[in-house]
């Protein structure tokens, strides 16, 4: 299967200290790939430097074969959903019009618009009641919720999940993993998924790459990871999450 995103030896510093070391990671088509690893580590970097948040100072990003540049980036953003912690919705606007906010731009009809909106909320498992509502009417996981209805409404060929579930409540999180997956799987959805949670890695992940001092350290699965560590870091790290020893 070929990839969708392909990074090439991509480095990215900040005062001449290394956020991302030279970095070479394949990213499959329809499956779920999670990053995961220590606060810093690099994972939210490498996802803003594929959406071009941020430019790499060295290597390159490929996105179905043609190169991430500042010229094509404007068209290529059309084809790629972000979401991060606490959805980042613009709150002088409503859950509609968030939602609704890119597919306005790129010049939709009213009816396509109201169609895919509908289509958004059945998937999303959100009401339509609370569309005229802004922001702080909301729940936290109402919040990821139009998030992510936002992230999919042009129905992209790649989605960049940025710890999205990491300020919710357990009962909320759990609630949410669950309508995730099944929207990736019923989607086919290719996902980049970062999170600091091995739980969450093993629940979401086809393959987890764990991140470690701006450079990954391993990838697979995590029985790969646990019974063939690449590094003493990826034991240190897995058995400081003691409450999964028993997966």
């Amino acid at each position: 299967m070929s990839a969708l995103i392909r990074l090439t030896d991509v480095g990215k510093r900040y005062a001449g200290a290394a956020a991302l070391q030279s970095t070479n990671l394949s990213i499959e088509r329809g499956k779920t790939t999670v990053l995961i690893g220590p606060s810093g580590c690099g994972k939210s970097t490498l996802l803003r430097l594929i959406i071009r948040l941020i430019q790499p100072d060295s290597g390159s990003i490929q996105f179905d074969g043609e190169a991430i540049t500042a010229e094509n980036i404007d068209t290529l953003r059309r084809r790629i959903g972000y979401v991060i912690q606490e959805g980042g919705l613009f709150p002088h606007l409503t859950a509609r019009a968030n939602v609704v906010l890119m597919a306005r731009h790129v010049g939709k009809s009213h009816e396509e618009v109201h169609t895919r909106l509908l289509e958004m909320c059945e998937l999303a498992r959100f009401s339509n009641n609370l569309l005229p509502r802004y922001p702080a009417e909301l729940s936290g996981g109402q919040r990821q919720r139009v998030s992510l209805m936002r992230a999919l409404m042009l129905s992209p060929e790649l989605l960049l999940l940025d710890e999205p579930l990491g300020a919710l409540d357990p009962l909320v999180r759990a609630s949410l993993q669950k309508d995730l997956k099944e929207i990736f799987a019923r989607l086919q959805q290719t996902v980049l998924f970062v999170t600091h949670d091995l739980a969450e890695a093993i629940y979401f992940g086809d393959e987890i790459v764990l991140m470690n001092e701006g450079r990954i350290v391993q990838k697979g699965s995590v029985t790969e990871l646990r019974e063939k560590p690449a590094d003493p870091f990826v034991s240190e790290f897995i058995n400081a999450q003691r409450g999964l020893a028993s997966l």
